[in-house]
């Protein structure tokens, strides 16, 4: 997730624990509790990305692929960079410092709102197809949410419009609801939202804002950010139920086009705020001819509702029918990768660079003396996973982290 969402979703649960606990002596007080739960929460939601200061030792693209996500994205980990935390305001705000003294209420926000950050920071990271190893060491594997895309904006409209409602001074509101509303704006006009989910993302937006303007005026102080955060774990819910539901149709129509293959993966990667479209890439093993292969496409999940051709334009890329319901296109190919099992496998085994790549992997597409994980194939800015197997061995070798093989059942003859 990005540290924008991050950001304003720790916002939201700070706001939403200085609303539920009784308030302080002089309002002095309350202002400095509420600037701490705020801030408390919102650093919280982003102290696992501090992994970005630890990549070492490992020749690129793997000390990012091995390291970010990593240790600090694990539970184990998730206490000291609490206490680390909380020791920093602790030191650094004297105002934060002499509330605490004082007072059990901030202190019970601020030990709920920084651990709940930090586990939030993990959950929102598992929504998406990138994935998170959260048991490390205890379990090694990689989690994938498959369910939200990493830039997400129907969080800031049900979780940012609240907060921009409550801003004290009037031309700073002004500025935050009419640049969340241009943001909104470009992103249709660039291809990456439908104009109906603009419109749904509006009506979500003044919904809350309008809840929030009530909770305000009357007794029920959390409303608004209670309907917020309500609206946001209800389309978290809807996204990995449809994200289930392509996934079992794009396994069933990929097993009959391919009897003799078998489908091992399906990675699932959201459109923003569209639950019926998704990108997908499959991971397909076929033992017998002694290859794997991967394609790369676009999904609905209703195609009678909406076909894919019609998803958004600016995340989908050209494709071909591959397979269709009821005369309708479902799904589209826009691209495929075979390679031999055997060629691989003999490259983990040989070249340390390709067995730590491997470790994150999940749709490992080698092409000539290349690798790139098939779910950044498509980005903007070129595959930022590729490694050259060659200036990668040359370069040597360091210990890589022990997370698991996403493609184990690839690397391991059945």
């Amino acid at each position: 997730m990005d540290n924008l969402t991050h950001s304003i979703i720790g916002f939201g649960v700070g706001e939403l624990a200085h609303r539920c606990l009784p308030p302080e002596a002089t309002p002095a007080q309350q202002r400095t509790r509420h600037r701490l739960l705020l801030l408390g929460c919102a650093l919280a939601n982003n102290f696992p990305d501090l992994d970005l200061l630890l990549m070492h030792g490992l020749p690129a693209p793997l000390s990012y692929l091995m390291y970010h996500r990593g240790h600090t994205h694990t539970a184990l980990l998730a206490l000291p960079q609490a206490l680390l935390l909380l020791a920093l305001l602790w030191l650094c705000w004297p105002a934060a410092r002499a509330l605490l003294k004082a007072s059990a209420a901030a202190r019970l926000g601020l030990a709920l709102t920084v651990p709940t950050g930090l586990a939030l920071h993990l959950l929102m990271d598992y929504t998406n197809s990138y994935g998170v190893h959260p048991f490390y060491p205890f379990d090694g594997r990689w989690l994938y949410g498959d369910m939200v895309f990493i830039v997400e904006p129907l969080f800031w409209a049900a979780i940012g419009v609240p907060l921009a409602l409550i801003v004290r001074w009037r031309w700073l509101r002004v500025m935050l609801l009419a640049g969340l509303g241009l943001v909104l704006l470009a992103c249709t006009l660039r291809g990456y939202l439908g104009w109906p989910s603009l419109a749904g993302l509006t009506l979500l937006a003044l919904s809350v804002g309008w809840t929030q303007r009530r909770a305000d005026a009357g007794p029920h102080r959390a409303a608004g950010m209670l309907l917020a955060l309500g609206l946001s774990t209800g389309f978290i819910a809807t996204q990995g139920a449809a994200s289930q539901l392509g996934r079992q149709q794009i396994s069933a129509a990929l097993q009959r086009i391919d009897p003799a293959a078998q489908v091992v993966d399906v990675a699932m990667t959201a459109f923003p705020s569209q639950p019926l479209c998704w990108n997908f890439v499959s991971v397909e093993r076929n033992e017998g001819a002694g290859q794997y292969r991967l394609r790369r496409g676009v999904v609905s999940v209703a195609p009678h509702w909406l076909a894919p051709q019609a998803c958004p334009a600016g995340l989908r890329e050209p494709g071909t029918v591959l397979a269709s319901t009821d005369g309708v296109a479902a799904l589209l190919e826009s691209g495929s990768v075979s390679a031999s099992l055997a060629q691989l496998r003999a490259l983990q085994q040989s070249n340390c660079s390709v067995d730590a790549w491997l470790r994150f992997a999940r749709a490992p597409a080698l092409v000539g003396q290349q690798l790139g994980d098939y779910r950044f194939a498509a980005t903007p800015r070129g595959n930022f996973t590729t490694l050259d197997v060659a200036e990668a061995q040359s370069a040597g070798c360091a210990p890589p982290p022990a997370w698991g093989y996403p493609r184990a059942d690839l690397l391991t003859p059945p």
